[in-house]
């Protein structure tokens, strides 16, 4: 599957919750396993008038890492996290967001990751890592819900 394919799959197969973050990949990078996606929340996932909710944060930050491991498994994999930790950098605000989850490492039933957010003018608003569980397909199918 080339990287081109496995970027349409990403954003064809993306769970609806990535539709309230207006959330897609656009990068994906098999060398140096990470992967990119941008993310525009808006007033509507804010408090305080313009900051993003943590939850939502911590939302782009998990995608951007599910998605990295479900790229280099070329879909045939289901991520859990087991468990996830964010550092709120400073506030995220409404507007465009680029995610860049990267893989630590990948064992056979669990996996490591990291991700970065950065604002549209390239500040780090927060990072995370996490730990996840891996159900890996055998068949070739694509999941219904590529990130939790």
């Amino acid at each position: 599957m080339t990287t081109d394919e496995i970027i349409a799959l990403c954003n064809q197969n993306r769970p609806a919750c990535l539709d309230t973050l207006s959330g897609r990949v656009v990068e994906y990078i098999p060398g140096k396993n990470q992967l990119t996606m941008q993310f525009e929340p808006g007033l509507h996932c804010c408090h305080s008038v313009d900051i993003v909710q943590g939850g939502f944060v911590t939302a782009m930050l998990d995608a951007a890492m599910a998605h990295a491991i479900m790229a280099e498994e070329q879909l045939r994999v289901t991520v859990s996290s087991i468990d996830i930790n964010v550092s709120f950098l400073r506030p995220t605000r409404a507007g465009r967001h680029t995610a860049v989850g990267t893989i630590v490492k990948l064992g056979r039933s669990v996996g490591y990751a990291r991700a970065e957010l950065y604002s549209a003018q390239g500040e780090l608003t927060a990072t995370a890592t996490s730990s996840v569980y891996l159900k890996r397909h055998h068949t070739g199918g694509v999941t219904s819900h590529p990130a939790n």
